[in-house]
């Protein structure tokens, strides 16, 4: 706890300024000034070690009424002023760091009592849990997995630190000032102890999560970055550092990791300001609804004629089938069955393909339905008879041809996938009625049913080249899961839980560069997940590199402790001063004990460690 004298003369001093926060209604902002019926204190909050949890000394603070700025800015001094000669750099999280960093600088300016160490730059951010009750746009800003340096730390590791504290809370209730501050630092000197005791485990575990964690996620990047266009790299990785080294002064800077949208106008939004426009033409006749009759005669028009259209091209296909696979075919070989698994409709659905021209009282699926008819391919005669046919050429082109039509359906489902994100992004989440939910989630379901049928079109056509024996081809085109079929949230919710680790599918990689080019929405999407990738990339680097050099300060650090004991012990050998010189002798024995098992440990996870040493 910091000494009362000096922090009780911070407080008269200090002004007291009413904030209303200009992010999310953050109860730490608004409710600051709450009354508590004149307790002396109403709660305590200070400083800890963001990767350790130890608790830095002398910068632990009481509230008075409320979790307020001045108490804060005594205790971030304090902590910015222990043990930091040499240090240009600070990360500090705090829940409400888009408001309370603001004006940081102008608060220590104006009192007497507060000092941040002269050319000490200041790099906000918030906790990965905390950040999620802020507005979009703080994600991006604040949030771990964008600063620079910052290696795998979540930035809530006081709400960790509480739990033991709140052991005594009942207790510290009813206790004198001073008698409660001794027990509180009691238990804070307490909880650092038990951190530097277990610090070997500590890091040996999070030396195999950074070991795991590069490898993945260099391999994910690597995937992404080698299939990107060479230019489009180069451009990106211009944004990235532009924007890293403007955030202190410009944290909206951080915003080229989140999308940038331009919602273009759908047929729909044509259609309503048609029909709003045609009462303001003045003289011509009133045509009300010729908007949305001409918008139905042009659904009409693309239902008719894609059925029709499929009828034709088969009925060609089937004409033709003689000529490439000779005199001995027959239009009645035994083809095998396709199996073709479509997406069903919903039970209560229209089918709004079926056939109006079948005879009355006939089902229109049962006589029209060329989606069903099998046609003689290499791959539904199956390989022994293509064999006897001598077609093995044919088999060939055919997979040649299914190689293609994959690469076709990938491309589709990536670009209804990122379509399907956008609508989440532009259309669903703003939706503030029942009309407007409605018709949101009716585009996300039109959507997702394109992407079923591109799916099931893949899922055929892997089944196809394995009945072709192109087995090379299945590694690389590997079966899509149900989790792969998901919206992006870097572009449909980008302050969601959960995606701290999360990476593209396997799919995505495959050509980059053809769907940038193809589709603008397309590079702004693999746009911002290379930077999210690559920024992942880099958190774990940092943290593989961190963790090892963190090995080596511990042994230092526990060498350091046992050596100045034994100095203690060598000072006190005057008569009577055994017990002076055990206590030292021990102490220098559980440190030396506590650095030989942390090294055992080190070397068991990193081999290399022992002769870095």
């Amino acid at each position: 706890m910091v000494g009362r004298a000096r922090y009780q003369a911070h407080l008269a001093n200090a002004r007291d300024s009413a904030e209303r926060s200009e992010c999310n209604n953050h109860r730490a902002v608004n409710q600051a000034n709450a009354s508590r019926h004149k307790l002396e204190a109403t709660g305590i909050g200070g400083c800890a070690c963001a990767r350790h949890g130890c608790f830095v000394p002398n910068s632990m603070v009481d509230f008075q009424k409320g979790e307020r700025q001045m108490n804060m800015d005594y205790a971030l001094c304090n902590a910015l002023g222990h043990n930091m000669d040499g240090l240009s750099r600070a990360l500090t999280f705090y829940d409400v760091n888009c408001q309370y960093n603001k004006y940081l600088r102008c608060r220590v300016d104006e009192s007497i009592h507060l000092t941040i160490p002269p050319g000490m730059e200041i790099i906000p951010g918030i906790g990965l849990w905390h950040v999620h009750g802020h507005q979009d746009k703080c994600f991006v800003r604040y949030a771990s997995n964008f600063i620079l340096g910052a290696a795998r730390i979540d930035g809530e590791i006081m709400e960790t630190l509480w739990a033991p504290l709140n052991v005594i809370s009942p207790s510290a209730r009813g206790m004198s000032t001073p008698h409660r501050q001794e027990c509180l630092d009691f238990q804070m000197n307490d909880c650092n102890f038990m951190k530097m005791i277990c610090i070997g485990m500590f890091l040996s575990r999070k030396y195999k999560e950074a070991k795991r964690g590069t490898a993945e996620s260099s391999q994910a990047f690597d995937e992404l970055n080698d299939a990107a266009d060479p230019d489009m790299v180069v451009r990106w990785e211009e944004q990235e550092n532009v924007a890293q080294a403007s955030r202190i002064h410009n944290p909206s800077a951080l915003d080229v990791y989140d999308v940038r949208l331009n919602k273009a106008r759908s047929r729909k939004e044509i259609e309503l300001d048609l029909l709003q426009t045609s009462f303001r033409r003045p003289g011509a006749r009133p045509q009300l609804g010729a908007a949305t009759w001409i918008a139905s005669g042009i659904t009409i028009e693309e239902i008719a004629r894609r059925r029709i259209r499929l009828q034709h091209t088969i009925d060609e296909f089937i004409a033709g089938a003689q000529r490439y696979l000779g005199d001995e075919y027959d239009e009645d070989d035994n083809i095998q069955d396709m199996d073709v698994d479509f997406v069903d409709d919903p039970p209560d659905s229209t089918d709004e393909e079926s056939d109006d021209d079948a005879e009355p009282g006939g089902n229109p699926r049962v006589l029209f339905q060329p989606e069903r008819v099998l046609i003689p391919l290499p791959s539904n005669l199956g390989r022994d008879r293509c064999e006897e046919l001598g077609i093995g050429g044919l088999m060939r082109q055919e997979i040649t041809l299914r190689e293609g039509q994959a690469n076709d359906m990938l491309h589709a489902i990536r670009v209804h996938l990122a379509d399907k994100a956008v609508l989440f992004r532009t259309t669903v989440r703003p939706a503030r009625s029942q009309v407007t939910t409605t018709r949101a989630w009716s585009q996300v379901h039109s959507v997702e049913r394109v992407i079923n049928l591109n799916s099931t079109v893949y899922k055929k056509c892997r089944t196809q080249l394995s009945k072709l024996g192109a087995e090379h081809l299945l590694d690389k085109y590997r079966e899509l899961q149900k989790s792969d079929l998901k919206a992006t949230s870097a572009v449909a919710d980008p302050n969601a839980r959960g995606q701290r680790n999360s990476t593209l599918p396997w799919f995505w990689s495959l050509d980059v560069q053809g769907d940038s080019v193809s589709n603008d929405w397309m590079n702004e999407f693999y746009r911002v997940h290379w930077l999210r990738t690559k920024a992942l990339r880099d958190r774990w680097a940092e943290e593989l590199l961190l963790v090892g050099h963190e090995m080596r300060w511990t042994i230092d650090f526990l060498a350091h402790k046992a050596q100045t004991w034994l100095d203690r012990a060598q000072q006190n050998i005057e008569p009577g001063r055994d017990g002076h010189r055990c206590y030292a002798i021990r102490q220098a024995q559980t440190y030396r004990l506590l650095a030989e098992d942390a090294r055992a440990r080190f070397i068991q996870v990193n081999h290399a460690f022992g002769h870095d040493v």
